[in-house]
């Protein structure tokens, strides 16, 4: 018997976006809606989409406030006395395509697709 399924292609939609004047957050959820195919009239959250997000100009993005200043990342290795503390500003300077990839990693649904979605993140 001969298999009548239709296998559909499906191309890779690609949004350039420029990170020129933008806040973090603001850009990082807009980021996190595309990946994730919210634009898309036929979005199901249970299939992966075929997107891939290229950001330009990250050095230009904005903060408000003194979030360089007074914005902390914490880590704990678990052990007494491992709690480490970074300053956004040293991550910043340190590596900036790091800084936002966490940003919408983390807005990203804790589930088997985030490792996945995460990797059609680009930069320029």
């Amino acid at each position: 018997m001969v298999s009548t399924r239709k296998t559909i292609k499906r191309t890779m939609k690609t949004h350039e976006l420029d990170a020129t004047n933008q806040s973090l957050g603001r850009l990082a959820s807009k980021i996190a809606s595309l990946l994730r195919g919210k634009d898309d009239p036929a979005y199901q959250p249970n299939i992966s989409p075929n997107v891939k997000v290229v950001i330009k100009n990250l050095d230009k993005i904005k903060f408000s406030g003194n979030k360089m200043d007074t914005k902390v990342y914490y880590h704990y290795s678990g052990f007494p006395g491992g709690m480490k503390e970074r300053s956004l500003e040293s991550e910043w300077k340190k590596k900036p395509q790091e800084v936002l990839r966490q940003s919408v990693y983390r807005m990203l649904p804790p589930n088997r697709q985030r490792d996945k979605i995460i990797q059609n993140l680009k930069f320029q």
